[in-house]
């Protein structure tokens, strides 16, 4: 949430080891969000409501400029409730210390509710009846809902007749996120915002997939109902915010710069034991800036501004040809850890690859067309942390079909190649299409690499991939950066911009 100036982060920690358990809501406070000071955990089991574990969850501003804290405990019966916390003390910039009145739990699971599948309540909203609203996430037998309260006085919560939306055969609705967002620019709207000119996003992570889809749509506040647009699948195959490893995302209205913030979380694609020897597991992603594609049919990303303060050196290629084969190393930054952008110009899309039409599943098709198989157009990109000889490699690549009507956009971000470690790692193709026109024969790409996670964004943030790689030889100064083509189409880098990128202060 934003609060008096101050970007506060609150996020599922175990203070007693690396691997779940123990769960509590550690801290963080940042004027920029990218530089951060952890501060002790603000929520964690003390009371019989939550003595079980202190779950996800959501703040809200109320009038009068006073936040809370809505949280999922886990009671003395391990049922799934739902708490509030406020501010021990409002005139402490840092809000250090949260108080659990002893009126918790505000919700509980009702009659033939599974209250082990009962949680995460959302930022609540407002209505014109003066009424606050929240969802919390759940399911009935194997369909998601999104179940609906609504509350005079943020204390007293009676349960709507009906979900604000749910979907069949979705199973277990996790983290769920409504907000509106604006038909006409960047600008990010108040959770409370209703009216002309808004779309609705309805957002919820499925702990089946361990993925997230998010719909499009509009909100009827008179019938408390959300009923997606007919451009959003509503279901496995709907829009996602990010193809890759991102899950448990929350958003907020960062009031002070007038723009909707997207958390997202990236766990790790190692084994137990090796989060253990590390000592920690799993990042939070560069916060992005979201907004509503002209289309109107789905969401844009980008990273935040503030990101682009850790940029150090600089270097540029212009206007380089990258003919069928060939490798263009990006030299003179750190390639461990850089922020790359570079725009691709494709002289001729005669000999795009023919689409398959039963190709519905973007993660498969980068499977089976990885970036080494040889196609029309494409595939081409960036070879990201790479060793100097290509033994590992994690490509971000385009690929261009051939549809009766358009030309399809394959973007991959592929991890099997990344790292000669042989067991205890995932290491998957993440993939999907990209909505983008192609008539300036252009498609652009940024790629933010760190080490061990690699997040990018097609053509503007239309399409976004994360994944968690960890190579052992491209390392520190040992990571590479290339420019790649492995179509029989050459193809142009028109601009590429690369800078190495400083630490962020972390306290």
């Amino acid at each position: 949430m934003y609060f008096n100036g101050i970007y506060h982060l609150f996020y599922q920690y175990n203070p007693k080891g690396a691997v779940w358990g123990n769960i509590v809501w550690a801290h963080s406070v940042s004027t920029d969000m990218i530089n951060w000071e952890a501060l002790d955990p603000a929520i964690y089991p003390t009371k019989p409501f939550d003595i079980n574990g202190c779950w996800s969850g959501s703040a809200t501003i109320l009038p009068g400029n006073k936040p809370v804290i809505l949280y999922t405990g886990i009671d003395t019966q391990n049922r799934q409730v739902q708490n509030y916390a406020i501010p021990a003390n409002y005139s402490d910039p840092y809000l250090r210390e949260w108080v659990k009145p002893d009126n918790n739990p505000l919700v509980v699971p009702g009659e033939g509710m599974n209250a082990s599948a009962f949680r995460d309540p959302t930022t609540a909203w407002r209505g014109k009846d003066g009424q606050w609203r929240i969802l919390v996430g759940s399911k009935r037998k194997h369909r998601g809902m999104a179940f609906l309260y609504r509350s005079k006085d943020f204390v007293n919560w009676v349960q709507a007749r009906h979900p604000l939306h749910s979907s069949a055969n979705t199973g277990m609705w996790e983290c769920p996120d409504f907000y509106p967002v604006s038909l006409n620019g960047k600008n990010g709207l108040d959770t409370s915002l209703v009216g002309e000119n808004i779309k609705h996003v309805l957002k919820v992570s499925l702990d089946l997939t361990r993925y997230e889809y998010y719909t499009v749509g509009t909100y009827f506040p008179h019938k408390d109902r959300y009923v997606p647009d007919s451009t959003s699948n509503d279901g496995w195959s709907g829009l996602r915010y990010d193809y890759g490893n991102y899950y448990a995302s929350k958003s907020f209205f960062d009031a002070g710069k007038d723009r909707r913030i997207l958390w997202g979380w990236a766990n790790e694609s190692d084994t137990a034991q090796d989060d253990k020897d590390k000592g920690w597991a799993g990042i939070q992603t560069i916060p992005r800036m979201v907004w509503l594609d002209r289309n109107r049919k789905q969401l844009v990303q980008w990273p935040i501004k503030e990101l682009e303060t850790l940029r150090g050196k600089k270097v540029q290629i212009s206007n380089q040809q990258v003919r069928k084969g060939e490798h263009i190393e990006v030299k003179g930054i750190t390639a461990a850890q850089a922020d790359v952008e570079v725009t691709f110009l494709l002289p001729s899309l005669d000999n795009a690859e023919k689409f398959d039409p039963s190709w519905v599943n973007a993660q498969d098709v980068c499977g089976q067309k990885g970036s080494n198989i040889e196609g029309g157009v494409g595939p081409f990109g960036l070879l990201t942390l790479s060793s100097k000889h290509l033994e590992e490699y994690t490509p971000v690549f385009f690929r261009v079909f051939k549809a009766p009507n358009k030309h399809v956009v394959l973007l991959c971000s592929d991890a099997r190649s990344s790292s000669l470690k042989k067991s205890g790692l995932y290491k998957p193709s993440f993939a999907g299409f990209v909505d983008v026109d192609l008539a300036d024969g252009k498609l652009s790409l940024r790629s933010l690499i760190d080490h061990s996670v690699v997040e990018s964004f097609g053509a503007g943030g239309k399409t976004c991939t994360t994944s968690r790689v960890y190579p052992k030889l491209a390392v520190f100064n040992n990571a590479h950066l290339y420019a790649f083509n492995n179509g029989t189409e050459t193809v142009t880098v028109e601009s590429l911009n690369a800078w190495s990128m400083k630490n962020a202060q972390l306290k």
